[in-house]
């Protein structure tokens, strides 16, 4: 892979900075080498896929913090969730002759073109949490371990059906079963929604082969269960759809795993308007979640909601920054994985962070002693 060297000093190893600046824990190394002091001013085009979704916005805003902490511009751009305004948007940056370009793709399939573009301009490119596929012309991915979030929310189902405990150990009193659950997916343009339903499908598998659960609706594929898009409208109309024709015999719905918040939101809603709940002492379905998006979080607070999957992204936009001020300094980032993430062309270099299960008990310590959210944004619903 070629590497783009723009600066004026551009010989020096990498600033890595500290990890208390963004709140979490500790990785290992990061993606980066020794001490040295920044480079001169670079500019770094970020493309952000949507503003409908909390984690987003909070996202982009954290990058551009940590760009200008250390003397870069950055040009943040949102693309409503349009593929083609995205497309126009790295377009722009490639024309603009960034120095690097961070990109979460609204599909990850399409952006061959440009990455072709910035491969031949000399402009590295960092794929943001959502992997870039079929190309060759892809520098570095920095992202949680996506496969972990599955099992995280795998166990989080079974720990709200009293499967397991809090830790994920079996216990005593649990049920015999068959309990009927459903599961979602998310959308099929972007490759993580593979990583989460694999890591779920294959902590579930256990107990869908003993009995234990039944998916009702036979609907066990990831392409019968996606949302595209993570739609909370999208995910409602399905569930809706599911309930008309599995449930409305009186069979019982005991959990529904779903991947991402909003998602779990458009199934609560359902779910409620059915009759279910409408919380969970009242009989409402456990159902998971992931982002920790406050609106969530509230939900969890007022005991409708079962869990949350936390990625903390202050820490995943740190890290991606120093990838970037690698690429900056004509140095490369160095990986921690680099066998997980092939995008059907090349095998990715990439970076992983870890991430946390939150139950209601863990609001606290997780959500509001790390900063990540106040009360008074839950209590608003939105950390806008």
């Amino acid at each position: 892979m070629r590497r783009r060297i723009t600066m004026a000093v551009a010989t020096g190893a990498v600033l890595v900075l500290g990890l208390a600046a963004c709140g979490g824990g500790d990785d290992g190394d990061a993606p980066g080498g020794d001490e040295t002091t920044a480079a001169p001013t670079a500019t770094v085009g970020i493309a952000m896929p949507t503003k409908t979704s909390e984690r987003w916005i909070r996202d982009g805003d954290a990058l551009v913090a940590e760009l200008e902490e250390l003397g870069y511009e950055a040009d943040l751009n949102f693309a409503d969730d349009d593929v083609e305004l995205q497309l126009e948007q790295i377009d722009a940056m490639i024309e603009a002759d960034v120095d690097a370009i961070v990109v979460a793709a609204i599909d990850g399939t399409s952006l061959g073109e440009q990455l072709e573009a910035a491969e031949a301009a000399g402009i590295p490119v960092i794929a943001y949490d959502r992997l870039l596929r079929d190309t060759g012309d892809l520098d570095f991915y920095v992202t949680f371990d996506n496969y972990a979030v599955g099992v995280a929310q795998a166990k989080a189902l079974l720990a709200g059906l009293g499967l397991v405990d809090w830790a994920g150990v079996p216990t005593d009193t649990a049920p015999t079963g068959p309990l009927n659950v459903e599961l979602f997916a998310g959308s099929l343009d972007d490759n993580n929604a593979f990583f989460f339903w694999q890591g779920a499908i294959d902590t579930l598998e256990p107990y869908f082969e003993d009995g234990t659960l039944v998916v009702k609706s036979g609907q066990t594929e990831i392409e019968q269960t996606a949302i595209l898009r993570w739609s909370e409208d999208g995910a409602k109309a399905r569930m809706d759809e599911l309930l008309a024709a599995h449930y409305s015999d009186g069979s019982e719905i005991a959990a529904v795993l779903s991947p991402y918040d909003g998602i779990s939101r458009g199934i609560i809603t359902s779910l409620q308007e059915a009759g279910m709940g409408p919380t969970l002492a009242d009989g409402l379905p456990v159902v998971t979640g992931q982002d920790a998006e406050a609106a969530s979080v509230l939900l969890m607070q007022e005991g409708v909601q079962s869990s949350t999957v936390f990625k903390d992204t202050r820490r995943l936009a740190h890290f991606a920054a120093l990838a970037v001020e690698s690429y900056v300094n004509g140095e490369e980032p160095e990986p921690n994985d680099t066998t997980s993430y092939d995008n059907g062309v090349e095998v990715v270099p990439a970076y992983l962070l870890d991430v946390e299960s939150v139950y209601l008990e863990d609001i606290t310590t997780q959500l509001l002693d790390s900063g990540y959210l106040t009360q008074e944004q839950i209590d608003a619903g939105s950390a806008g």
